[in-house]
């Protein structure tokens, strides 16, 4: 026991300092991302779910960068239970009503329509869709470069697939110029000014 006592001083005493982890800065995330994870925690709630509509949200705090963005809402949808729900994944602590990570907000009535879709319609992410938009939005992208960039993914209005709706502005509503992209084929669509 006595020729223990030095090596268990000895190693109680040799314990490396605790490294200072750096936190690292909140990153934003292409739409795809941010819906899987916003997915998986919403079937929790719902087994039969359907996408309403989706769209992305600028936060001050994180840097914008093109074909992504600091936080995302979704609202979906579940037939069986007449319900829907709108769920939240933000990549920053904002304030106290929109923390990092996933937050759902409580259910409301929902009367099932045509206009939603299934996740495995949305087959292409922002980052490709920006591209897209940004080759039929060239001038106008050059003409206004500070002007941020928002996304809104829903049903089309004359194809039966969901569309990615690319717009220099904080909404479609106080925008002057978006870019419609197909959710599932990628292909461009129109050009609305």
């Amino acid at each position: 026991m006595l020729a223990l006592a030095p090596v268990l001083l000895w190693s109680g005493c040799s314990s490396a300092p605790e490294a200072k982890v750096e936190k690292k800065a909140p990153e934003p995330v292409t739409g795809l991302h941010a819906l899987y994870q916003m997915y998986t925690s919403a079937r929790t709630w719902a087994q039969d779910l359907k996408i309403v509509r989706m769209v992305s949200i600028s936060i001050p705090q994180v840097k914008a960068t093109p074909g992504k963005a600091a936080a995302w809402q979704v609202i979906f949808a579940s037939e069986s239970l007449g319900r829907k729900r709108a769920y939240t994944f933000s990549t920053a602590e904002v304030s106290a009503t929109m923390h990092a990570g996933i937050s759902p907000d409580a259910p409301s009535a929902w009367s099932s329509d045509n206009r939603a879709f299934l996740l495995a319609a949305a087959k292409v992410d922002t980052d490709v869709v920006w591209e897209t938009a940004l080759k039929h939005a060239a001038d106008y992208a050059k003409k206004n470069p500070d002007m941020p960039i928002s996304y809104t993914l829903e049903m089309g209005r004359n194809i039966n697939d969901p569309v990615w709706r690319v717009i220099w502005g904080e909404s479609a509503a106080s925008s002057g110029f978006s870019v419609l992209v197909d959710a599932s084929t990628g292909a461009y669509l129109d050009t609305l000014h």
